[in-house]
């Protein structure tokens, strides 16, 4: 599972806020069939193999990984060894990595120095730094391996790095801005909402949004008023998602959220996921607007956990809210 996100943006917040909004873990329930899907829809697949289907319309936010850095100790030097662990990520490759960790039961450090030395991580970093730097890190196994890739490509800069796992987002952000770490391994439109509801108020609208760049404009607007400077936005991403079994994929031929809606709108079709799904704007309000598909009925299960894809695998709902890079999308 991954504690950074609710599904209120695609970004969210830290999963404390989530787990907070989402109840007791194991609650669960269908709701009654809804009227409103008058169409055939699409049955669930049970299927061992979970793929998520391309969001081709933009739902959800960007949430890709960024690395948020102190503003006074953001030399080029480090920016540099940071943004070279941003362009070896994608989010397959993200995946890999919280499968290693999450499934194979690697550690964060040994899931790291094994990802650096096959992609040959180092080779481009150019010596030049000094001086001591702690990455800081959240609680979850994510951050804490993306750490220890900022700490192998510091070293490799000339830096002694350290990662110090610190908690969530309402910890170690303020741990950056005053310096007592210099580097967190963040995400582009989690930490975008957060720095506006800091900078303009709860209640004012985030600028984050599913163009990258756009949204990356916006944080480094908002780090400018809390000392806070980015790297370059990896390739790599880890956002709410929708996904379905391999055999339900091949049985009903879709793999993009655009062909789901025209092919399963219907009352055959379950969707599962958090209590809240059915009120909240990117889960089944936005499947409904953005791609037209109506569900027979909603299942009560959990944020993109276990619960959501054992009910994938055995059949019991059609379609589920994910993360896009649990290690458990991880191909065979």
């Amino acid at each position: 599972m991954h504690p950074r996100r609710v599904i209120t943006t695609a970004a969210g917040l830290a999963l404390v806020a989530w787990l907070a909004a989402c109840g007791d873990p194991g609650q669960s329930g269908t709701e009654a069939p809804d009227p409103a899907a008058t169409g055939q829809g699409c049955a669930p697949v049970a299927g061992e193999q979970l793929v998520v289907l391309e969001d081709d319309q933009n739902l959800q936010t960007a949430d890709n990984i960024v690395p948020a850095i102190n503003a006074d100790a953001a030399s080029p030097e480090l920016i540099a060894a940071l943004d070279a662990v941003s362009a070896a990520l994608d989010t397959p490759k993200l995946i890999g990595l919280n499968k290693a960790v999450g499934i194979d039961r690697q550690s964060s450090a040994t899931a790291a120095e094994e990802f650096a030395a096959a992609e040959d991580l180092t080779a481009g970093i150019e010596s030049g730094g000094s001086g001591s730097i702690v990455v800081g890190a959240a609680n979850f196994p994510e951050s804490e391996t993306l750490g220890e890739l900022y700490r192998i490509a510091l070293e490799a800069a000339g830096f002694q790095a350290q990662v110090q796992t610190i908690g969530n987002r309402e910890l170690y952000e303020p741990a950056l801005e005053r310096g007592e770490v210099q580097v967190v391994p963040e995400y582009v439109g989690t930490l975008t909402t957060f720095l506006n509801a800091q900078v303009n108020g709860g209640d004012a609208e985030s600028p984050a949004s599913s163009d990258v760049q756009a949204t990356m404009t916006a944080l480094a607007e908002l780090g400018e008023q809390v000392g806070l400077v980015f790297g370059e936005p990896s390739a790599a991403a880890n956002q709410n998602a929708f996904a379905v079994t391999q055999a339900f994929a091949d049985e009903y031929q879709v793999s993009t959220l655009t062909e789901l809606g025209e092919v399963c709108a219907g009352a055959a079709t379950v969707l599962g996921g958090p209590p809240e799904c059915p009120q909240r704007p990117f889960c089944q309000p936005g499947l409904e607007d953005t791609y037209g598909l109506t569900v027979g009925q909603f299942s009560s299960l959990d944020a993109g956990g276990p619960l959501t894809k054992e009910a994938l695998r055995t059949g019991e709902i059609s379609v589920g809210l994910v993360f896009s890079a649990d290690g458990e999308l991880a191909q065979e």
